[in-house]
């Protein structure tokens, strides 16, 4: 069979790339309306040819795929300025599986366990800090709250001094437009404002991330600590492994730190605002939090996480001729798995715009339909941890307040680096219980 793309849209190459990274959702929506389940679309400079599917068992396929011809690490290669060429999420074959191997054990069930007293306590600690019937900006507390949580748990800060230099940084990487974040791939414009300035505060990052990995290997008590930095620095130290290089550890370590706040901060403030927007809802999962019922809590962030994608899709890029759902594709084609079109999709779900976390509770969710981590063996080895931190996270502020939205309109969606956030950041009246 001969190699072809499917159909798609004729704009030029350029405005599909704006279109995608200003209108997202608006955009995947029309293409699948006009040509059908399977699609091709043209973003450069990071995927110029991707072919999008949405249909579970088409997404079935694809993570099931052989990782040696589909290659996640190198479809996600937007992240490469920021994440480094060692980050687990940019790694293929067997570097990607030595990578994951290593980080892996730090987010098993033990180590989640052992993370969520801390995890409480922070939270505890950020929301008691809310006045009584005042209007809380949720995005900026929850970005707030999800970095403190991962410089403790896989940074292991604990000094005042060095997150007062590091949190600043790493929130104006975070917060750059998404056109911006794109125009990164191009090395000319690292040397013209803006990208001048984000390249330099790049790099006293990485200055801040090296010296810290120097000042831990040092302290005599590496062994007893259980953050994740402490635990990557021991590795070889029994002879089974290699020990990870400085540059290995900057790469993951920046990963966690990004990638492990940024998401989970964006789908709790989801979950607050929708939790403020329908109140028979929140009365629910009020009972669940004052009853423990850590189930039900998941439950309410699982379905704002399926309500309002953080991240659109999870890509592969083919590495040889592959044939996906009877189309055979080119190599160098890249594979999107829509998170946000099948989340969208009447198909996958009954009351696709209605926020009901029961369907949760009650075995509706069919495989392959909720994607919010990915799949296959590239499934997010932080998803267990997100969860935790989000069910603790809710528990702390339901127990404490009820709320309310702080708008009359509803919330939307806006894109902020490769994230969808709420446009106006998910303001809601908190009132004392």
């Amino acid at each position: 069979m001969t190699a072809t793309y499917p159909p798609g849209p004729r704009l030029p190459a350029p405005v599909q790339t704006a279109l995608y990274l200003r209108r997202r959702t608006q955009f995947l929506t029309l293409l699948r309306r006009r040509y059908g389940d399977v699609f091709a679309i043209r973003v450069p400079p990071f995927n110029d040819r991707v072919v999008v599917f949405s249909r579970p068992e088409h997404i079935k396929e694809v993570f099931a795929g052989d990782p040696r011809t589909m290659h996640a690490g190198e479809a996600n290669n937007i992240l490469g300025p920021v994440m480094g060429a060692h980050s687990v999420l940019l790694t293929d074959e067997a570097e990607h599986a030595r990578a994951r191997k290593l980080l892996m054990p730090a987010f098993n069930g033990a180590a989640l366990r052992g993370y969520r007293d801390l995890v409480t306590e922070i939270a505890a600690a950020e929301v008691t800090r809310w006045p009584a019937g005042s209007t809380v900006v949720t995005l900026d507390r929850m970005n707030a709250l999800t970095l403190e949580v991962i410089l403790r748990v896989v940074f292991g800060v604990t000094d005042a001094a060095v997150r007062a230099e590091l949190v600043p940084r790493l929130r104006r990487i975070v917060n750059i437009g998404p056109l911006q974040y794109a125009a990164i791939l191009v090395p000319a414009l690292r040397r013209v404002p803006p990208w001048k300035g984000f390249d330099a505060n790049l790099t006293a990052v990485d200055a801040l991330l090296y010296r810290e990995i120097a000042a831990r290997r040092a302290l005599p008590d590496l062994a007893d600590r259980a953050d994740v930095l402490s635990r990557l620095l021991q590795v070889g130290a029994a002879g089974d492994e290699p020990p990870l290089t400085d540059p290995e550890l900057r790469d993951q370590l920046i990963t966690l730190l990004l990638a492990g706040h940024e998401t989970t901060a964006a789908a709790l403030s989801w979950a607050l605002y929708e939790l403020s927007a329908h109140p028979r809802v929140q009365r629910a999962a009020y009972t669940a939090a004052r009853e423990g019922d850590d189930k039900a809590l998941e439950a309410v962030l699982k379905e704002a996480m399926r309500l309002h994608p953080v991240i659109p899709g999870a890509v592969r890029r083919l590495t040889r001729e592959t044939t996906i759902s009877g189309w055979t594709l080119p190599a160098g084609t890249t594979v999107s798995c829509s998170i946000t079109l099948a989340h969208r999709s009447p198909e996958n779900y009954a009351d696709v715009a209605a926020f009901r976390p029961a369907r949760f509770l009650d075995g509706e969710v069919e495989p392959n339909t909720w994607l919010p981590f990915g799949g296959g063996v590239r499934r997010c080895i932080g998803a267990g941890f997100s969860l935790m931190e989000g069910t603790a996270v809710l528990r702390e502020v339901l127990t404490r307040y009820a709320l309310a939205p702080a708008a009359a309109k509803p919330e939307r969606g806006r894109v902020r680096n490769i994230t969808t956030v709420p446009r106006g950041k998910a303001r809601v009246v908190v009132t004392k219980r």
